[in-house]
């Protein structure tokens, strides 16, 4: 359960302001979603649904153009297919009531991925294993995490797994410093030592919170998945239960690029969800539902800005109702 907002020795009334100050900086309000996916909005429905509502019945030249329409709103092409094809085998749904079938359809496979709350557990070490390729924004990702973990009351320690990228353990040690919250580094040597002395360190000075940054490049695909493989054994064998999320962040602009780089981490990595940055000005939103119907994997935390507290839970109703809206 994620509960951050509980305070110890404290009166309600502080407890009341303590909770609603942490809870700002994690939730989202329903206009600044509304408008943070607002070319989303455009790009997946307003532009499928004026194109194809004012006729009168489905039949192939129009499902077919459907079809072409979610595929340019980077839905995908098996997920575009697999909508089109429910309308081809039914006779009662007619092209004026296309919104509605989205919108339910868009519901289901929401909902079915599981749920989007970011696991948490009071009074235990919670480690969250960062993946994702270079370039999605792991780095500020990790750090506006450790930020919004901070304000929530948790003591925060950032491991630098990624040692073998140009300067990624110093961009790191930057970020954190702007969170406010301690880094482990050692420069230069295998990852998973690093991930063991985090750990170690984690569990002796009593941090509520490790944040596990990775190597993201794909240039050598095996040498990659290896570090990765080693790194959640270390984990396993040094803290088990200890592993609340293994996150993927992903760059909504990126689109359809997203899945083949889900496919890649899921064959290794056991993702329990994924994180989309920059999400505010994207067009390509719709890629948070192919990830979820491709391989069930919920999205459960959004970039919206630049800012250190723009980090924020992802609510899928909220989604639903902003996108359709």
């Amino acid at each position: 359960m994620f509960n951050f907002f509980k305070k110890n020795n404290s009166s309600d009334e502080n407890t009341n302001n303590e909770s609603e100050k942490s809870k700002s900086f994690w939730n989202f309000s329903f206009e600044g979603l509304k408008k943070t996916i607002s070319n989303t909005t455009q790009n997946l429905v307003d532009n499928v649904v004026s194109n194809i509502e004012k006729e009168e019945e489905f039949d192939d030249f129009i499902l077919d153009d459907m079809e072409d329409l979610l595929i340019k709103a980077d839905l995908g092409v098996d997920l575009a297919a697999s909508l089109t094809d429910k309308l081809r085998k039914q006779n009662t749904i007619k092209p004026s009531k296309v919104k509605q079938y989205l919108r339910e359809e868009f519901t289901k496979i929401l909902k079915n991925a599981g749920s989007s709350e970011l696991n948490y557990d009071d009074g235990k070490l919670n480690i969250y294993f960062i993946t994702g390729v270079n370039g999605a924004g792991k780095t500020t990702l990790i750090a506006k995490l450790a930020n919004n973990f901070r304000m929530s009351g948790k003591k925060v320690l950032v491991a630098a797994g990624d040692t073998y990228r140009a300067a990624a353990e110093e961009q790191l040690d930057i970020w954190a410093k702007r969170a406010q919250v301690d880094i482990y580094r050692k420069d230069g040597i295998d990852s998973a030592a690093v991930v063991y002395d985090s750990i170690k360190k984690a569990q002796s000075e009593a941090y509520d919170v490790l944040l596990i940054d990775t190597a993201g490049r794909l240039h050598n695909k095996r040498n990659l998945m290896e570090e990765l493989n080693k790194i959640r054994s270390v984990i396993d064998k040094l803290a088990p239960g200890a592993l609340k999320e293994s996150i993927l962040v992903l760059d909504a602009n990126t689109g359809q690029n997203g899945l083949s780089q889900a496919k890649l981490f899921s064959e290794t990595v056991n993702l329990t969800c994924a994180a989309l940055t920059k999400l505010d000005g994207s067009a390509k939103g719709g890629i948070i539902i192919s990830i979820a119907k491709e391989f069930n994997l919920p999205v459960k935390l959004i970039g919206v800005g630049e800012k250190i507290d723009d980090l924020k839970l992802f609510n899928p109703d909220d989604f639903i109702e902003a996108l359709f809206s």
